[in-house]
């Protein structure tokens, strides 16, 4: 049996995302964003798309690329900013929104592709994110058309106090799309300092994961005390080469 889990280009990598696909992506800001799978996607024009990720890119680069074409109806986001399409498309009611706090959505990722169905956090409770009411769809006249769900709040003993807890569910998605500096002909991956953020997250919760890496190397050649991610949850690698573009969200410089 052949472990070797590369296909030839980005186009073959995500030849069977299909319409309504839920997808699982890796990035924070534009930093680690597996650019050659999205833009392949665009190229496929899949629509209906339901999306988890941190942040949905900007208007021209990462998601946004998807978003600005009308192909995502849906994000499951902890950071919505640096996006004006995003923006208008959520206040006029074209893109549902569910907001998740940063840290539950990394824990409902990771619940996802450990096998746990939800988990109780003491994040949210006492706000919208527990009790509903946040605004997932708006309607045409600026109306909340759609609202978040009140979530199970339970009581927990820790350190010899009682405390609130709120339950949220795991995200389980079709497909989970990555960007890694190294990976091998197996799956297994090496990001490249701050841009592992959610990608290792984002793989472990999706069913098909794939990753587009800078580098291949071939099975052996990875100090297995290195590897971030572990073959076991990658199904498709594509290698892009070291050359691709890597935008600055926000360049700050400091006057000498």
């Amino acid at each position: 049996m052949s472990f070797d889990k590369t296909v030839a280009t980005a186009a073959e990598a995500v030849a069977d995302v299909g319409d309504g696909a839920t997808l699982a992506v890796g990035g924070f800001g534009l930093c680690g964003n597996p650019m050659g799978l999205i833009e392949a996607l665009v190229e496929r024009g899949v629509t209906g798309l339901k999306v988890a990720s941190n942040n949905c890119g900007v208007d021209d680069w990462g998601l946004g690329l998807l978003l600005a074409n009308g192909q995502i109806d849906k994000m499951t986001s902890s950071y919505v900013g640096e996006n004006k399409e995003f923006a208008r498309r959520y206040l006029s009611g074209e893109l549902e929104l569910e907001l998740t706090p940063q840290g539950t959505l990394a824990e409902r990722l990771r619940a996802g592709g450990s096998g746990i169905a939800a988990f109780f956090t003491q994040t949210g409770v006492g706000t919208q994110v527990a009790d509903g009411g946040l605004p997932q769809v708006y309607a045409a006249d600026g109306s909340v058309a759609v609202a978040s769900k009140p979530k199970q709040v339970q009581q927990f003993e820790v350190d010899g106090v009682l405390r609130d807890f709120v339950l949220e569910e795991a995200i389980r998605t079709d497909f989970a799309l990555v960007h890694a500096a190294v990976g091998d002909r197996h799956g297994n991956l090496i990001f490249n300092k701050s841009a592992r953020n959610f990608s290792p997250l984002a793989a472990m919760a999706g069913r098909v994961c794939i990753a587009q890496v800078e580098r291949l190397v071939e099975p052996g050649e990875l100090d297995p005390d290195r590897i971030h991610l572990p073959g076991v949850f990658v199904h498709r690698v594509v290698e892009v080469g070291p050359d691709i573009e890597k935008r600055v969200e926000r360049r700050t410089v400091q006057e000498a």
